[in-house]
């Protein structure tokens, strides 16, 4: 399917005709605009019919679904994979920032309680989730004319996915009421007894222990456990393994909480016909017109027409950082010297995750050196080679902030049963 927009940038009805498009092309009536999905703008007046077309959007906090429809056929399909480390690299400038401060220069004084938080402030996290979600739907409406969206959210008791049976004042009274902190709750929780030995090191200094790391697992009770002083230390330095695992984590569905209401209100202020849906809408209408389960299959259901003939491309998008805005690395040469930590924008006249052709195999660019050689992987992060010389690639498309693949799908039409 060959997308349209006219010679104003109006997105139009897209196109089968192949033929058509390539005598335009020819003809120097159209020119490419995009290359995936692959679209042309017309340079000549045309009539710029359209038909409704709804977008369902299947919002996640790190998959979405896309599925653009009309009454009888899929018109584009997408599944998005989502960035998660944007708390992991403010850790990292957190502490670059604290190293910088304390380093035997000039003084400079910690700034942290002089910032003024802007109305609807957002975790930064939140933040990006949020426009990742608005970015996606208006690249759809770049090239489809959309005339309705649906946005599935999801509304998450999480006080009900820990206790099914609570009511009333239960909501609270959390599980860490009448505790001075969280710490006070663990020992309690534990008994004031080390999880792995059971009191049998006879060390009665106990410590709290993250199972998962801090910076992934967070400070919640269900990632702290209690060990002694003995075991604490004997498991950092590798001597044994614990046996238990942290509890269910419940951050994804804080994060929908979050984000749902900013996602729709910000997507109707800017796109105007917008309506929210809800996961167990979604979940019966597949279920009852017999639809597999996937993301790009729920935002067809989402969007109104789960009976609509399948496109036959399913777009695979997977968001990746592109610029690193850390300019020396961390670790000091000998001699004083810092090795600058970023790469030209261009190498040899690659980009950083550019599409490239390697024997007929589609990959892309994840590192580059100035000998020329570069690091090709896989749409999955799988490697290909480390080190090919720039020599054997075939340049393809540029990638922006999403890496993009193409997966070919039978075309299907579902009946109700």
């Amino acid at each position: 399917m060959v997308y349209v927009i006219s010679h104003t940038g109006k997105a139009l009805m897209p196109t089968v005709r192949h033929g058509k498009v390539k005598h335009l092309l020819r003809k120097g009536r159209a020119r490419v605009v995009r290359r995936e999905p692959f679209t042309v703008q017309l340079l000549y007046d045309n009539t710029e019919y359209t038909q409704p077309i709804t977008l369902g959007v299947d919002a996640g906090t790190t998959h979405v679904g896309l599925s653009a429809t009309n009454e009888s056929d899929e018109l584009f399909a997408a599944e998005v994979t989502l960035r998660r480390d944007i708390p992991g690299l403010l850790t990292v400038r957190r502490e670059a920032r604290r190293t910088r401060r304390n380093r035997q220069t000039r003084y400079r004084a910690p700034r942290f309680d002089n910032r003024r938080r802007k109305k609807g402030w957002l975790a930064p996290s939140v933040e990006q989730a949020v426009q990742s979600h608005l970015s996606l739907i208006r690249k759809v409406h770049s090239f489809l004319p959309v005339t309705k969206t649906v946005i599935e959210v999801a509304q998450f008791d999480t006080q009900l996915l820990k206790n099914p049976d609570i009511q009333g004042e239960q909501y609270q009274q959390g599980e860490q009421m009448g505790f001075w902190n969280t710490r006070e709750y663990v020992l309690f929780r534990d008994g004031h007894t080390c999880q792995h030995c059971h009191g049998k090191s006879g060390d009665k200094v106990l410590n709290v222990h993250h199972i998962e790391s801090r910076l992934t697992g967070g400070d919640a009770p269900n990632n702290l456990i209690t060990l002694c002083k003995t075991c604490h230390k004997a498991y950092h330095r590798g001597e044994l393994q614990l046996k238990v695992r942290r509890g269910a984590s419940l951050r994804d569905a804080a994060l929908m909480s979050i984000m749902r209401w900013t996602v729709y209100n910000r997507a109707k202020e800017e796109f105007g016909n917008v309506r929210l849906t809800y996961g167990y809408i979604t979940k019966n209408t597949r279920i009852r017109h017999g639809q597999e389960k996937s993301h790009a299959i729920d935002a067809r259901c989402i969007s109104g027409h789960p009976l609509a003939s399948s496109s036959d491309t399913l777009w695979l998008m997977r968001q990746r950082r592109r610029h690193n805005r850390q300019i020396y690395k961390a670790n000091t040469l000998k001699g004083g010297i810092r090795k600058k930590n970023q790469a030209p924008y261009l190498v040899k006249g690659f980009r950083l995750l550019d599409k490239v052709l390697y024997d007929g195999l589609e990959c892309f660019i994840f590192g580059r050196r100035s000998s020329g050689s570069v690091d090709i992987r896989k749409f999955d992060g799988t490697r290909v080679n480390a080190g090919i010389s720039y020599k054997k690639l075939k340049f393809k498309s540029i990638s922006n902030s999403f890496i993009v693949s193409r997966f070919k799908r039978k075309l299907c039409v579902s009946f109700p049963a």
